[in-house]
């Protein structure tokens, strides 16, 4: 039994017993043994398992390790199928939908005797579902969108989510005795922000082909295809794998090939053929059929005639063309990061202190950190009445006055009410270093009125940063509907800020649209939104789209010194 299989299992366990209505700290302990198991990589826990090394491992207790120890014994366990004999199947599918808890799937199972999404889809349409207690029509019009979402992107999945399992399948592939070297390629490493497969390179001691196919054979491997040197493996947790071996000498060219995207390889190949440089199928040749040596993702570029190109940016939207004329951007790094500004704490939704946010902050090498709760309208989120307002501003201030040059910033996330007005009044707002403007209701408004609501709040100079600007939400929720352009031009004429909210289910202003927001002046905050001090680690998801949109350190404001972040607030509040 191999731990990627007992994983699974103990995942699988964990989300019937979510169905089941039990406790969420029982549903937590088999996701941590899930996790646990997933990082010691085993391809046989057997020995692990006998010798007592297993009960060691971080998340692992004696109800979990009951489960491993059936799944080694016997292959099963008994426990997952006790749980599957009283819960359909077709119950777990529903879990990934939009708009359904674990208690409403129980409700709809037990109130109308459905047990698959096509027969929730039916009775969403007839109107079975939002007769059902705290439904109603909306919520089943939530549904039936979600339903038609996870059937257009399949197997997709957030960058978020899937790189986690990448960085865990290049660890093992690292460890294959005749793997010299292997990189994550593909979707991941261009920082795509819904992936569709992870792919790895490998440079292989020895025949590649051989390499590849001992890959076919693994424990865990529900399915594999392809005879070469290329093989696509399904695991039995539904992890997709293109692995791609190689002879260390092509390790460069097979990366750069393997990273893509379609468009940018065949701008790049175009140029190397006119150089007299062609594909082969053990590599490159020069004309007259001499080999080249492509060890390095580099040496492609320069074979080519061109700058180096970052992966962020190969999406054959220019970047090639600027490549040649060297003219590509220095790109904004996670070490250009000065602080961040989008963040909560527990005087709203936030699971942190103000200072243990601040800590968190400091501990990641920043020197401030902006503090932006909920507003009062936002009462579903512990929005702030005035009172607390003040609570939380006199805290700030004396959090400030025993720190040795770390600052925190009094700012605050108001809601854009439905008439485009800011959430407080003007001596309130006054009284924030800056405030981020945001739209949490009423997305369902027409074009016109949402383009207006939003030029509206853009007119309020106490506004310094518009967050998620469309609210989307990746894989669940659309973008509303907004003219971008107006938007762009008001930002850069009251001289305001616009946001890529580095949240993995938003990734908001999308990237595409970034990079027209650069070209026209436009600073942009990267905003983790953290609501715990983890949360602040989506900076980094955030750095990665914001090098996709060819943003560089000067366009992003928390990459400034916190001064030059006042000092754009208070100008802002001037015009």
């Amino acid at each position: 039994m191999d731990s990627r299989t007992a994983a699974h299992v103990l995942r699988r366990i964990a989300a019937y017993l979510e169905l089941n209505g039990e406790n969420r700290f029982k549903t937590r302990a088999y996701l941590g043994a899930a996790k646990g198991l997933l990082g010691v990589g085993a391809d046989d826990l057997k020995p692990l398992y006998e010798s007592g090394e297993l009960a060691s491992v971080r998340g692992l207790g004696p109800a979990t390790l009951a489960v491993v120890r059936d799944l080694v014994e016997t292959g099963e366990s008994r426990y997952l199928e006790q749980l599957r004999e009283s819960m359909p199947e077709g119950l777990l599918e529903m879990l990934d939908l939009p708009a359904l808890t674990p208690a409403k799937i129980r409700l709809i199972h037990q109130e109308l005797g459905i047990e698959t999404v096509e027969e929730l889809e039916a009775a969403a349409r007839d109107g079975r579902l939002a007769k059902l207690p705290k439904f109603g029509p909306k919520t089943a019009e939530k549904i039936l969108r979600g339903i038609a979402t996870a059937r257009d992107h399949g197997s997709m999945r957030l960058y978020y989510h899937v790189v986690v399992d990448a960085r865990q399948l290049l660890a093992t592939v690292r460890a294959h005795p005749r793997v010299t070297r292997a990189e994550i390629a593909g979707e991941i490493r261009r920082r795509v922000e819904i992936v569709s497969e992870i792919e790895i390179v490998a440079a292989c001691d020895g025949d590649p082909v051989d390499v590849a196919q001992s890959w076919t054979r693994v424990p865990g491997v529900r399915r594999a295809e392809g005879t070469g040197a290329s093989v696509s493996i399904g695991f039995v947790d539904g992890t997709h794998l293109r692995l791609h071996c190689v002879r260390p000498d092509q390790f460069g060219a097979a990366l750069w090939l393997a990273t893509g995207s379609t468009d940018h390889v065949r701008r790049v190949a175009e140029r190397l053929g006119a150089r007299g440089v062609t594909a082969t199928g053990e590599g490159f040749s020069e004309a007259g059929g001499r080999s080249l040596t492509l060890a390095e993702e580099a040496a492609v570029y320069d074979a080519a005639g061109m700058s180096f190109v970052e992966p962020e940016l190969r999406e054959g939207l220019g970047e090639v063309e600027a490549a040649t004329r060297a003219a590509l951007p220095s790109l904004v790094q996670a070490s250009d990061i000065r602080g961040a500004l989008h963040c909560h704490s527990t005087y709203s939704d936030g699971k942190a202190s103000i200072a243990e946010m601040a800590r968190a902050a400091r501990d990641r090498g920043w020197s401030y950190i902006g503090i932006t709760d909920h507003s009062q309208s936002a009462f579903y989120a512990g929005g702030l009445s005035r009172e607390r307002v003040l609570a939380q501003l006199d805290e700030i201030d004396e959090l400030n006055e025993a720190s040795d040059g770390f600052r925190i910033l009094k700012g605050i996330e108001a809601d854009i009410l439905g008439d485009g007005r800011l959430d407080y009044p003007d001596e309130i707002l006054d009284r924030f270093d800056f405030v981020v403007g945001s739209i949490h209701s009423r997305l369902s408004m027409d074009r016109s009125a949402m383009t207006e609501r939003l030029l509206r709040a853009l007119d309020d100079p106490h506004l310094t940063i518009l967050a998620h600007p469309t609210g989307r939400l990746l894989l669940s929720r659309p973008p509303y509907e907004v003219d971008l352009d107006a938007l762009f031009e008001k930002a850069r004429e009251v001289g305001a800020a616009i946001e890529l909210n580095a949240d993995p289910h938003r990734l908001d202003l999308d990237w595409r649209h970034l990079r027209r927001a650069k070209s026209m002046g436009i600073a942009i905050e990267i905003g983790p939104d953290a609501h715990s001090t983890a949360g602040l680690d989506y900076m980094e998801i955030g750095v990665g789209i914001a090098r996709k949109a060819w943003l560089e350190r000067g366009d992003v404001v928390n990459a400034w010194p916190v001064e030059d972040v006042l000092s754009f607030a208070r100008a802002r509040r001037s015009r």
